[in-house]
């Protein structure tokens, strides 16, 4: 999905007086104005599909095996990820971030629970392929995924990070988390217990008579769908 629009203007060296180091975009939108480096063009932030599980499923495995970020201990297959995704997205967002058919990053949001009153909060994550983390890829899946959530009436996002990993906190902080909690010691990987510490965003006022959450089908509809896809895209760094 193109970030072009018809009011874009290719500019060299200075936005507002600032140097910057190659040509910008700077795209006309709404109210405000967005700049991008060209150089992030290449990347796309999309919905995911199918044939993205393969690329999907490497992503996760240096964190399965070598880390206690996820509690997982077996790499999913392929064809594991693949119904992972399909069943997320009858429902949720599942977003990857690509750039030449090479898939960079990819961020999703779960139910927190899934009894009828937790169904206007959920649980996100967000994962980055090696040697492309700090680029600002988690960030902008984080800015797409959250825009999403809200046009779909969500009013609550968890995000559960295993202690310490401040890389992660910085990022949930930045959206504007508030730790709410520990639970101490409640998982075992590689020959230790962990903590795993929770972040609360809050998305939107909540109703006192809230509407059923929008699925992926109705929301894909609304006009600030695309919008909300390319939101993140600000901040790509590759």
């Amino acid at each position: 999905m193109s970030i072009v629009s018809s009011d874009a203007v290719l500019l060299l060296g200075k936005v507002d007086g600032k140097d910057y180091d190659g040509p910008l975009l700077v795209t006309g939108q709404a109210n405000c104005v967005c700049v991008f480096r060209l150089k992030a063009m290449g990347c796309t932030i999309r919905l995911t599909t199918a044939a993205d599980a393969d690329q999907i499923s490497s992503i996760y495995a240096p964190f399965v095996t070598r880390t206690a970020i996820t509690f997982e201990v077996d790499v999913p297959t392929a064809d594991e990820m693949e119904r992972r995704i399909a069943d997320t997205m009858e429902a949720m967002p599942w977003l990857v971030c690509e750039r030449d058919r090479e898939v960079l990053g990819y961020a999703y949001a779960v139910s927190h629970r899934k009894r009828a009153a937790y169904q206007w909060s959920v649980e996100s994550s967000v994962y980055i392929r090696e040697h492309y983390h700090r680029r600002g890829i988690g960030r902008a899946l984080y800015s797409a995924l959250f825009k999403i959530l809200k046009l779909q009436r969500f009013c609550n996002v968890y995000g559960g990070v295993t202690l310490p990993n401040p890389a992660s906190v910085c990022l949930h902080e930045t959206f504007g988390f508030e730790k709410i909690g520990v639970y101490p010691a409640i998982g075992y990987k590689f020959g230790a217990w962990h903590d795993v510490g929770w972040w609360h965003l809050r998305l939107r006022d909540r109703p006192a008579e809230p509407a059923p959450p929008l699925n992926m089908n109705e929301v894909c509809k609304d006009p600030a769908f695309a919008a909300a896809l390319d939101t993140g895209l600000q901040f790509v760094r590759v």
